[in-house]
């Protein structure tokens, strides 16, 4: 991993153990010139671009376009300056190679431990006229194919100025032989994998929620016609933001590539005053020689080891029990304790109670924003159910959504206008509650007082944090007129700092994040909390697409899957408890069932489960993911995990729907050492890795509708 500089063409070429990212400074304008496998540094690399030297903006490949003069392609920012004008001309000044990886001021992004993990360069640029100052970083890390972009301005002028766009990254591939990959969906159907060819013009993903969103994640990947799961140049980009964002790729008329992607445009704008900076999200970059399994497992490592902080990174994540669709809001303390009773029986240890605790919260139209105990249910309070849940064996994990507000809550009634809302405007309820005013102060100082009452006094070892709707009316009156497109962003940056100030002093709670499910499932949230609640589906067949989906770029370790009872509650399917439980194992495992109303038999099936997952979950969280067959393609589903030193493989295989007089299934495994050989635990016969890798495993015949096997490898 180093940072060259050629001094005579002006060449920075960054590489990492099997990647290189070459940049040439043009005309005063940083441009692209390579992006791919790793080249040696020996040769001269001008001749990437100097037959272009002459070309007009138009043409040039750039890294971090402007609007006005001359390059009519979608710009990386715009500036209205005082005078009214929106034209600006960034020219490059000087570089700076830094060792390791600096901090972003106010938002999460990966990080190293050691200077010698990364290292970043930073060019500066300057437009003379009005005095701003751009810095575009780039860190390159030695054991991942990847590369950290974000972009800081700094206004060195004597007039305010105003931002109205401002991405993390842009970048121009030299043609259009692309297909863009990406993830869509909606509430209980997230993660839905999508891909479409380029063609001149645009292919648009995007949030204008306020959210990153279920219909579309913050992520995309350019890759070649002909990549697939295990071959091809893929090329990802990853926002490591969680409000509303932007990813365009947009194919000119001589068949290049603009790559952008940041904070969405729409609606948003920044006051930048003299003397003042703005920090844009990071978007992690990675390539992949490997096709998209090879672009999976980088960011995985780099989110799970990099990205995710504190006490719970590396370690294994409890067995849980959630009471939602036991239930729902009818509980008391008695009820609640015999489920955990029921939950330390089967081997699990982590009781979490969920929505209806607190104010007087008997269903979903009230009490938002009361952080106390419902009297009524709880007449002696959450310690004193935390330590019954605590005597059965279990730890004790609470539900909470404090960023809503109810407006049949006793702080509405104090303080109505801590909500988002434009004065004199009508406030749109959705889920009969408002959002609150995040780029406040004193509204994320009530939260975090109120939490952190509950967290000191209640012995909480796991937190779920919810999040049920998205922004409207996004205004605040705490901000003036000229401020008021900044309230979205500003509202996230709110979000930031409250997650770093309960997770620095609460390092002993395991924090869960939860948007109706993924509604909210990006590398901001993981910064500050390790895993998601990946969906409120919990139907074992729509789960195999979700998660699937989501392993394109999080990690295992952050998807939150969990059993729960038939009929299902979401769709009405009847899968087999052995299928639930294979599919829930294949992420963070849980129930989410009343464990009271299991038969002896289901209680033996739980217990093996249990005792199964406590074993593999190691492998799973940390293991390397290699997906074998889509769900998207056909009735069929197969994935598996790989320890880093090879010796150990764990196979999940789920026949969604059955077919008569079929052959026996045959499945090619990937992973493996193939000079290793591996003794199968479901026959202990013993196989060649080259053998499981060339020809595959023969599986046995499954029976039904919505089957599913297992099995564990073994070297020898």
């Amino acid at each position: 991993m180093t940072i060259y500089h050629q001094e005579k063409f002006n060449i920075f070429h960054l590489q990492s153990k099997e990647m290189s990212y070459i940049i040439q400074i043009v005309n005063g304008a940083p441009a692209h010139a390579y992006w791919g496998k790793k080249l040696r540094n020996e040769a001269s690399l001008d001749h990437f671009l100097a037959p272009r030297l002459e070309d007009t903006l138009d043409r040039l490949p750039q890294e971090y376009p402007q609007y006005g003069s001359g390059d009519f392609r979608n710009p990386a920012y715009q500036v209205k300056l005082n005078d009214g004008s929106r034209i600006t001309e960034l020219i490059y000044k000087d570089f700076k190679i830094i060792k390791g990886k600096p901090e972003l001021k106010g938002l999460p992004s990966v990080y190293s431990e050691a200077d010698k993990e990364a290292e970043t360069l930073e060019l500066e640029l300057h437009d003379e006229y009005c005095g701003l100052t751009v810095y575009l970083s780039y860190t390159v890390f030695a054991d991942h194919n990847a590369i950290a972009r974000s972009t800081r301005f700094v206004h060195e002028g004597k007039k305010t100025v105003s931002l109205t766009r401002a991405l993390s990254a842009s970048i121009d591939f030299h043609d259009d032989n692309f297909e863009m990959m990406y993830l869509s969906g909606a509430w209980a159907r997230e993660a839905q994998v999508q891909r479409k060819s380029l063609s001149p013009g645009s292919i648009v993903i995007d949030s204008k929620r306020g959210v990153s969103s279920h219909q579309l994640n913050p992520f995309v990947a350019l890759m070649r016609p002909d990549a697939e799961e295990d071959h091809g140049d893929v090329y990802g980009f990853s926002l490591v933001y969680s409000g509303s964002f932007l990813a365009e790729a947009e194919v000119d008329q001589f068949f290049n590539t603009r790559l952008s992607i940041g904070i969405n445009p729409f609606d948003f704008g920044w006051k930048l005053e003299p003397g003042k900076d703005f920090q844009t999200p990071e978007t992690i970059m990675v390539y992949s020689a490997k096709g998209i399994g090879g672009m999976s497992r980088t960011y995985h490592r780099l989110y799970r080891t990099r990205l995710a902080r504190g006490n719970f990174r590396d370690q294994t994540r409890p067995i849980l029990v959630n009471n939602w669709e036991a239930t729902y809001f009818d509980f008391n303390a008695d009820k609640i304790e015999s489920i955990a009773k029921a939950g330390a029986e089967l081997g699990i240890e982590l009781f979490v109670l969920d929505d209806g605790w607190f104010g007087k919260r008997n269903d979903d139209t009230t009490s938002l924003g009361d952080w106390f105990e419902d009297q009524q249910k709880l007449p002696d309070g959450l310690e004193d159910l935390a330590n019954r849940v605590k005597s059965t064996g279990l730890q004790f994990g609470l539900w909470v959504e404090p960023e809503m507000i109810s407006p049949d809550s006793e702080l509405y009634r104090k303080h109505p206008d801590w909500c988002l809302h434009v004065a004199g405007r009508r406030r749109t309820l959705l889920r009969t509650q408002s959002v609150l005013d995040f780029s406040r102060k004193e509204v994320i100082d009530y939260i975090f007082d109120s939490l952190s009452d509950i967290f000191t006094r209640v012995p909480i070892s796991y937190i779920k944090w919810d999040m049920n709707r998205y922004l409207t009316e996004i205004g605040s009156v705490e901000w003036p007129a000229d401020q008021q497109s900044e309230i979205a962003h500003r509202y996230v940056l709110g979000l930031y700092e409250l997650l770093e100030r309960l997770t620095a002093k609460f390092p002993h709670i395991l924090f869960e994040s939860c948007s109706s499910g993924g509604g909210r499932f990006d590398p901001g949230m993981l910064y500050y909390m390790p895993q998601t609640w990946t969906s409120d589906t919990t139907d074992a067949i729509e789960r195999l697409k979700i998660q699937y989906g989501t392993s394109l770029v999080y990690p295992i370790s952050s998807i939150g899957a969990h059993v729960s009872s038939i009929p299902n509650h979401q769709v009405g399917r009847m899968a087999s408890l052995t299928t639930r439980g294979n599919v829930a194992m294949s992420g963070n495992f849980g129930y989410e069932m009343d464990l009271r109303t299991f038969t002896d038999e289901e209680k033996s099936i739980a217990k093996q489960q249990v005792a199964m997952y406590k074993e593999i979950r190691p492998l799973v969280q940390t293991g390397d993911f290699y997906r074998l067959k889509s769900p998207f393609t056909g009735h069929e589903a197969a994935w598996m995990f790989v320890s880093t030193d090879k010796r150990e493989a764990l196979v999940f295989y789920f026949k969604i729907l059955a077919e008569p007089h079929m052959p026996h299934t045959r499945l090619i495994l990937k992973g493996l050492n193939p000079d290793v050989n591996y003794m199968s635990e479901q026959d202990e016969l013993i196989y060649g890795g080259d053998q499981l890798l060339a020809a595959g495993i023969n599986l046995p015949k499954l029976h039904g509708d919505y089957a599913s096997t297992w099995f564990k490898l073994t070297a020898k």
